[in-house]
């Protein structure tokens, strides 16, 4: 090869080389050329319903309209409802350009919903978040405090703050278990006599336990009222007495329950449709004094409350017939179990059905039955209930064949209504839901003070106060932001839209300004475990970041 031919491969060569590098280096340079000078990435710029809405019915549509074009194959727009459960919705429509998607839910009922969305850019970045609209006027959410009746009538409740009980408590539990304990004997002796045809001594014996039973749930009503409007109204004045009494469920229903007693004598001289009548108005006002009136839909709840107490009275006021024929007569007592057999099951059977329905409508989860006493003692009356069917079981099996009941079948029977009846005289008093406290997180640090606020912290409304304490060097803030992440859906926060307000409590600290911050409104839209995000942008461009965490139920 001559020289002039090498000397031209190593020209062509260098050449190569210096544009190769020249590529390199402008790649590199559009590599970490800086973001603003790329074309950015999709952007939500608006909503339909528009987020913290709060519309009068349910939308036709729901939309959500970006900067540019979104791939409307992948990703997807998700509604959740008060309890974070999935909605069906119809399938995603963009307009032409791509840059507008909607999704049409069903028909909403009144609540808080919460628009979930995961959507890719054209450009391939992903895009997501979530917010909150409002449908008609939910009612407020519960918590433990729905069920405390000093909550209801204004004033802060007494209880004892020592974890041993007090002797008032103890005689206020006592109190409770005779109350019960009375209504449903007075109220399933009255059911049995009106639909059994007792004779002869079996009659003789109705009667007696018929005036005893509405004896004793005379002594026990009043002595019921008396203790737990003294316990609810201690310190009060009489004018909160006579508001007890005439303006809640509870006073009117203590007041229906001491006429209905004082009636009972009457209603013993007529005849069994009166009886009949009586018994149920009985169960009809403790149904609607409990946990059931407390609860929606209240016609549901306080209905399968209605035949619970029912069924528990039969099942009560049967065995105890039983047992005081057994101790007199036992052929009286052989002819009686055969009709008490046959009602205790369907008793027991109404009791389980019920107990399970009750359950589920005041529990928003299930899980929630290991996080307050309520449950525990609900999961005890649920062993002891499955222990009475197989006491029952034994008894109708000996019934069957002919034989008399078992006194060592009666007595176990017997100790096991009286175990079940302490659990729910114990129970009726306890808040099913976990108790809800509001948020109160405080942080000092060198670069930054915060605190932040949410109160009452319940699924739905809340007040939001954040207060942010920056050096008098660094000046105001540049931005604030505020996000609530559910565990549920780490990746679509909730922004907070929060604003400016002079903030009038005293708060000082030396070498450092306050900036305070307001917002109301539905932004923990259901139940879980959230973490508080708050940025704060000064103006240097450094970026402090605080979290912490939180529970509601």
């Amino acid at each position: 090869m001559n020289t002039n031919a090498l000397h031209h491969r190593h020209y062509r060569y260098n050449r190569f080389m210096k544009l190769f590098t020249l590529g390199v280096l402008l790649l590199a340079c559009w590599l970490v050329w800086p973001a603003s000078t790329v074309s950015a990435h999709s952007q939500l710029l608006e909503t339909a319903p528009e987020a913290g809405a709060r519309l009068a019915q349910s939308p036709e549509e729901i939309r959500l309209t970006f900067n540019e074009a979104v791939e409307t194959k992948v990703g997807g727009i998700e509604l959740l409802d008060s309890l974070s459960r999935q909605l069906k919705v119809s399938a995603i429509e963009a307009n032409k350009d791509r840059t507008s998607i909607a999704v049409k839910p069903a028909n909403l009922d009144e609540g808080v919903y919460t628009v979930t969305y995961r959507i890719i850019s054209e450009d391939g970045h992903p895009v997501n978040g979530s917010y909150v609209f409002v449908v008609g006027n939910p009612p407020a959410a519960k918590d433990a405090a729905t069920f405390d009746l000093h909550t209801q009538l204004g004033h802060a409740g007494h209880g004892s703050t020592a974890s041993a009980l007090t002797s008032s408590e103890l005689i206020l539990y006592a109190v409770r278990f005779f109350y019960y304990a009375t209504l449903l004997l007075a109220a399933g002796v009255m059911l049995w006599k009106s639909i059994t045809r007792f004779e002869g001594a079996s009659l003789q014996l109705s009667k007696t336990w018929s005036l005893g039973t509405v004896r004793a749930f005379l002594f026990g009503s009043i002595l019921y009222v008396f203790f737990h409007a003294r316990e609810v109204m201690e310190d009060e004045p009489l004018s909160e007495w006579l508001k007890l009494l005439s303006r809640t469920s509870v006073g009117m229903a203590w007041l229906a329950t001491v006429v209905l007693s004082l009636i009972g004598f009457l209603v013993l001289r007529g005849g069994r449709t009166v009886s009949v009548i009586w018994a149920v108005l009985l169960i009809a006002v403790e149904s609607w004094s409990g946990h059931a009136e407390a609860n929606n839909p209240k016609v549901l709840t306080v209905g399968l409350d209605f035949v619970h107490l029912t069924a528990a009275a039969l099942w009560a006021g049967g065995l105890a017939l039983l047992l005081a024929l057994w101790i007199k007569d036992r052929k009286e007592a052989g002819r009686f179990a055969v009709r008490f057999s046959g009602g205790a099951v369907l008793s027991l059977a109404a009791l389980v059905l019920t107990g399970v329905g009750m359950t589920l409508l005041f529990l928003p989860k299930l899980s929630y039955i290991w996080l307050t006493s309520w449950g525990v003692m609900l999961t005890i009356k649920a062993g002891l209930t499955l222990l009475v069917i197989i006491v029952g079981a034994l008894l109708r099996m000996r019934v069957r064949r002919g034989d008399l009941p078992s006194a060592t079948i009666l007595r176990v029977d017997g100790v096991l209504m009286a175990l079940i009846i302490v659990i729910t005289s114990l129970f009726t008093y306890v808040s099913p839901l976990p108790a809800n406290e509001p948020v109160s997180y405080h942080k000092m640090g060198a670069e930054m003070h915060v605190s932040l606020r949410v109160t009452p912290n319940v699924p739905g409304d809340n007040k939001i106060t954040l207060k942010i304490w920056l050096p008098d060097v660094t000046g105001a803030p540049k931005s604030v932001v505020l996000r609530f992440r559910s565990e549920q859906h780490e990746d679509a926060p909730i922004d907070i839209p929060l604003e400016a307000y002079d903030d009038q409590e005293i708060e000082a600290f030396d070498g450092y300004g306050k900036y305070a911050y307001l917002a109301s409104g539905p932004y923990i839209p259901y139940p879980g475990q959230w973490t508080a995000e708050i940025r704060v942008m000064d103006k240097n461009d450094n970026e402090l970041v605080e979290t912490t965490s939180f529970r509601n139920y």
